[in-house]
């Protein structure tokens, strides 16, 4: 387990990390979210000892990572998959880091086979793809066959086949009890991976909670009905006092938005006023809706309009 508590940083008297305080559980992916300088890489560094807290603390399985002796069998890291000297193999980086650290040779190639690389294990590192250098160090941090995970943004850079590998294996990984914290910007991705997100902006805690409950809490329920006879549906609306919305569909056919309200409540009303439903669909809340819904005051950087590129949404209206 990986426990923050009351984690800060100030660099130059701004706080990269503000107060931070969550808990990442055996068994479960937890992703970590936030936008461009919330504090999620700095927090990732502080927990693995890279950098010192101003105040504050971040232990695994209740110590600090510098006290393990041998912290590679512990905990498992991809913070910066560059950090390979480009002039060595594959194999040659892996085998150095086995030998520093008392692994066996035969682990160097089980973990070229586990992402992948086998066939490249020869290859100078320096001349690796994105995605291949991102396996290559997700191999590293499996060498140590570690009960913890700290992955900053491993599907950086991988193509469709490598990012569904990643979810398997991360899925996988805490499915044998282990504890996983992954950070990524592809928000999509995230909500098939994740079981449980840690959310941050500006260096504070904004949600803590499973993913179900974060995409649920940021959005309201929404049910589209499409029928030959929208008058009287719609006066049975406002006689219930449900808010709606009278609108087109992709092709131009008139329907109704329902705010509010499930399907289930719909076809009962529909019901009730002898209509026949044509269309009735739930709509929704995506993980991307919801992060912009909830981070929208924490983002850090706002694009403004140019002559040749439209201005960057509100995120208020991006969520709606």
């Amino acid at each position: 387990m990986i426990e923050v508590r009351e984690l800060t940083k100030m660099y130059r008297g701004t706080a990269a990390v503000n107060d931070l305080t969550f808990s990442v559980k055996p068994g479960v992916v937890t992703g970590f979210l936030g936008p461009n300088g919330a504090g999620k890489s700095t927090t990732m560094r502080m927990i693995t000892g890279l950098d010192r807290p101003t105040s504050g603390s971040a232990t695994v399985d209740g110590k600090p990572y510098t006290a393990y002796r041998r912290p590679l069998e512990k905990v498992g890291t991809l913070l910066d998959a560059k950090w390979v000297h480009p002039n060595r193999s594959a194999a040659a980086h892996l085998k150095w880091l086995a030998a520093a650290n008392g692994f066996p040779k035969k682990r160097v190639d089980e973990v070229l086979g586990l992402v992948g690389l086998s066939d490249v294990a020869g290859r100078k590192a320096g001349k690796f793809s994105l995605g291949m250098g991102q396996r290559l160090g997700l191999a590293a941090a499996l060498l140590g066959d570690p009960q913890v995970l700290i992955l900053d943004e491993p599907v950086n850079g991988l193509d469709p086949e490598g990012i569904r590998w990643v979810r398997g294996f991360v899925r996988h990984l805490a499915s044998e009890g282990r504890t996983v914290l992954i950070s990524s910007h592809l928000l999509s991705e995230m909500a098939q991976t994740a079981d449980h997100l840690v959310v941050i902006g500006k260096g504070k805690l904004i949600a803590d909670t499973s993913t179900k409950e974060f995409i649920k809490s940021a959005s309201t329920t929404k049910t589209v009905v499409r029928c030959d006879h929208m008058d009287e549906l719609q006066a049975g609306l406002l006689e219930e006092d449900v808010p709606f919305e009278r609108a087109k569909d992709d092709e131009d056919r008139e329907i109704l938005v329902i705010e509010s309200q499930d399907t289930d409540w719909v076809g009962g009303l529909a019901f009730s006023c002898g209509v026949r439903l044509r269309e009735l669909t739930q709509q929704r809340a995506s993980l991307e809706d919801a992060f912009m819904s909830m981070t929208g005051d924490s983002v850090e950087y706002h694009a403004t309009a140019s002559p040749s590129l439209p201005a960057q949404p509100n995120p208020e209206e991006v969520s709606q």
